[in-house]
């Protein structure tokens, strides 16, 4: 039986040649072509396909919640994010979303079909720069989670009154000890995090969300 595919993508030269493409494959057969991420949504109900090659900018939907909702609609039906974007927020966004794949416009034709076949028996298909980006992100958690269990509790809530845009004297009078104290604390905090300044301290600090309530 073929592999069910629908394209996803707003410019008419990728779709043609990927359909092109794909279309000389056995065991793959294009069922349908979208636009943008609403005509996907609506294209998905009407085709059921196995597989559908999404795009991430588009008009009207893009690709990262059209992908979400096909996921939560369609949970049988596997996405390939296929974008040029391979920055850690797009590439973060749309494994969040529940794709199965992501892989690169300048993919080896080969190497599409594989990560197509590959979903379908349920594995994840990630481009290798791809892959880099996600233990880069992994390692940087991990980094940030050790950090941040080095500090003790009364570190931990003068650092939370940096991130607040408290100086020293604010820190001092909320906490109740005196400004030495917090200046003490502060040397103490930039030591562990290998920071140099307070501003880098506060942005370092909510990038990595150790303080939720304030995202």
């Amino acid at each position: 039986m073929k592999i069910k595919v629908l394209l996803v993508d707003d410019h008419a030269i990728v779709l043609k040649g990927l359909k092109f493409f794909l279309q000389t494959q056995r065991d793959i057969e294009v069922v349908g072509e979208a636009r943008n991420g609403k005509e996907a949504i609506a294209k998905v109900e009407k085709y059921q396909p196995d597989v559908v090659l999404m795009d991430l900018i588009m008009p009207e939907m893009d690709g990262i919640e059209a992908t979400r909702k096909i996921k939560e609609t369609y949970p049988q039906v596997k996405v390939i994010v296929l974008t040029s974007f391979s920055d850690q927020e797009y590439v973060l966004s749309g494994i969040k979303a529940g794709a199965e794949g992501y892989q690169l416009k300048d993919v080896e034709p080969d190497i599409l079909v594989e990560a197509i076949k590959k979903t379908v028996s349920g594995e994840k298909a990630l481009h290798s720069q791809v892959t880099h980006q996600l233990v880069t992100h992994v390692t940087s958690q991990e980094e940030s989670a050790v950090k941040f269990s080095s500090l003790t509790p009364r570190e931990k809530d003068v650092l939370y009154h940096i991130t607040l845009g408290k100086s020293n004297k604010e820190i001092a009078a909320d906490l109740n000890v005196t400004e030495k104290t917090v200046k003490t604390h502060v040397t103490r905090i930039l030591a562990k995090l290998e920071l140099h300044d307070r501003t880098q301290t506060a942005v370092y600090a909510i990038k990595h969300k150790w303080f939720g309530h304030q995202q």
